[in-house]
């Protein structure tokens, strides 16, 4: 993404995502811690003028995400090699079914399977649980945000799977949104002199500008300092309706704290505008997806 991008999308948006040269270079890296100096069993076993067709496969209910990384995968080890995609991204699917149809050469497509199915697999998982996060929320005023909690170097992607699946994405780091947290307050001397400091040192991110705050009375002293937003975090259901009756929509809110799929549905009743989940990308089961594949005359 370029820096304009990673400066400008703003909290609550949708992610921008990698372009294509990202990709090829990401899944390049990939292919070289898996494949080394070689696939000794695919080079022993396969002749080189073998060639394949194979079918990737859905075989749980869910929603496919990371097909183009799939595709760049096989690509990577068989520029020629064909493609046809069989699903539509973010489409949920409950019998799942064919995926990805691949025909290139035999010892590139099983070169490449392992890559293209961990990639796959674990978008589609945080797809997956972006889509049941959604459907849990479904008729409340709350939508369902991601968080930092990504692992290192896939955030652009795993932001965009959030999306994909029905989800919203939080802001991207720490350089495109405001975020005063308890330890922030702490060293700048409380909530008034924190959101202060940092609406006077980043004027163009103030509509951004979230403050956690933990009762009711910095609720109000969040309020009466200009915080557009409020991070409610940590608190119970019967806090997170309290606390939303007290803002009474002179902020945006934001419940978070150890949400789970079975927790989330009881805060999303509480009237609060925004529910963000590290578990959308910190524990999401993979999907399940498998390749076969068969030799062609």
């Amino acid at each position: 993404m370029t820096e304009k991008e990673r400066k400008t999308w703003g909290w609550g948006g949708e992610a921008p995502r990698p372009a294509r040269g990202e990709l090829e270079a990401l899944v390049g890296r990939v292919l070289d811690e898996d494949v080394g100096s070689g696939d000794v069993t695919t080079d022993a076993i396969v002749s080189p003028e073998a060639r394949a067709q194979g079918v990737i496969a859905q075989k749980a209910p869910g929603c496919v995400y990371g097909l183009e990384l799939a595709e760049l995968a096989f690509l990577a080890l068989d520029p020629d090699a064909r493609l046809q995609r069989l699903v539509r991204e973010g489409e949920w699917r409950e019998e799942g079914g064919p995926v990805l149809q691949v025909w290139g050469h035999a010892r590139a497509l099983l070169t490449a399977e392992r890559t293209a199915l961990n990639f796959l697999g674990h978008l589609s998982g945080v797809a997956t649980m972006a889509a049941r996060a959604a459907r849990v929320v479904e008729g409340t005023s709350a939508k369902v945000l991601d968080t930092r909690k990504t692992i290192p170097g896939l955030r652009a992607l795993e932001k965009a799977a959030v999306a994909a699946g029905g989800g919203y994405n939080h802001r991207f780091g720490l350089y495109d949104a405001i975020l005063i947290k308890d330890n922030h307050i702490a060293v700048a001397g409380g909530v008034t002199q924190a959101v202060e400091l940092a609406r006077e040192a980043a004027p163009e991110l103030a509509d951004t500008l979230e403050v956690e705050v933990r009762t009711l009375a910095e609720i109000d002293e969040a309020i009466a300092a200009g915080a557009p937003r409020l991070l409610l975090d940590n608190m119970g259901v019967e806090e997170l309706r309290a606390a939303t009756t007290r803002v009474a929509g002179r902020a945006q809110t934001e419940a978070s704290g150890n949400v789970t799929l079975d927790t989330l549905g009881e805060r999303a009743q509480t009237g609060v505008d925004w529910i963000s989940m590290g578990a959308l990308t910190h524990s999401a089961r993979a999907l399940d997806l498998s390749l076969t594949l068969e030799v062609l005359p």
